[in-house]
């Protein structure tokens, strides 16, 4: 039996710990997501990582600056 809150897969449970919404994508979605390699699935959480710790800065500027440089 599933939960039918969380995810199925591996990959999609690793995506929505990483803060992807996977939710709000199609099955068609999901599936490309759950056959990923790991050194995909890694790819991708890692890049959402930077992302994440990059958006406080680019944040700031854009309230300093009203966007002017992004």
């Amino acid at each position: 039996m599933t939960d039918d809150t969380a995810p199925a897969g591996p990959s999609l449970a690793a995506l929505t710990a990483a803060g992807f919404n996977v939710d709000a994508l199609s099955e068609e979605q999901h599936e490309v997501l759950r056959a990923l390699t790991p050194e995909e699935l890694a790819l991708l959480v890692d890049i959402r990582g930077r992302l994440d710790a990059a958006a406080p800065e680019v944040q700031a500027h854009a309230d300093v600056a009203g966007g002017a440089l992004f």
